[in-house]
C-alpha cells in the first residue's frame, strides 16, 4: 500500500486517475465475484434494478440503466435463458412486458449482492466502515445528479471507454 496521498503527488488532486484507478480495481474485483453471471456486471446490475422492482418494464429498466432498448433486449434473453427473470404480460398494457425476477434469479441476486458488497469493503479498506458509507452516498449523489444532466449516456459505456483508454 503506498503511503502517498492525494495531496503528496503532483496531480494527486486528479479526479479522473482517481476514478480511472478505482474503476479498473473494482472492475476486476467485481468479475471475480459475480462468476458466470450472464453479461458480468451489466447483468448484475440489470438484476439488482429487477429485483428492486421500480421498473417493471424493459423500456422503464433500459432508460434506468442508461443500456439501449436493443442491447437490454439481448441481456435480458441471456438472463431468461439462465432462469434469473421472466417476461410477463402486463395487465394493464398487453403490449407491454413486465421483467421480474424468477424466485432462483432473488436468491443469486441476494448472494451476488452480499458477495459484491464484501469485495466493494475489501476495495475501500483504507476507509472505516463509516467512511465507506459516506463515500457510497456521495458518490450516489454525485451519479445520479450527472444522470439527470446527460441520461443518454450509457454508464457502461463510459465505464467501458475509461477502461480501454487505460490499456
Amino acid at each position: 500500500m503506498s503511503t502517498e496521498r492525494p495531496g503528496d503527488a503532483p496531480g494527486g488532486d486528479n479526479l479522473g486517475w482517481t476514478l480511472g484507478v478505482l474503476l479498473r480495481a473494482y472492475q476486476s474485483t467485481v468479475v471475480t465475484v459475480i462468476g458466470d453471471l450472464p453479461h458480468g456486471p451489466r447483468g448484475y446490475q440489470t438484476l439488482a434494478a429487477v429485483v428492486g422492482g421500480e421498473h417493471p418494464t424493459q423500456l422503464a429498466l433500459a432508460a434506468h440503466l442508461g443500456i439501449d432498448r436493443t442491447v437490454l433486449t439481448y441481456l435480458l434473453d441471456d438472463l431468461v435463458g439462465a432462469g434469473l427473470v421472466e417476461r410477463r404480460l402486463n395487465p394493464a398494457d398487453r403490449r407491454q412486458r413486465r421483467i421480474v425476477a424468477t424466485a432462483e434469479g432473488e436468491r443469486t441476486f441476494r448472494e451476488l449482492e452480499r458477495r459484491v458488497r464484501d469485495a466493494e469493503d475489501g476495495l475501500l479498506g483504507a476507509l472505516d466502515a463509516a467512511e465507506r458509507d459516506t463515500f457510497r452516498k456521495l458518490l450516489w449523489r454525485v451519479a445520479c445528479d450527472v444522470r439527470d444532466i446527460d441520461p443518454v449516456s450509457d454508464p457502461c459505456d463510459v465505464a467501458e471507454e475509461m477502461l480501454s483508454d487505460g490499456r
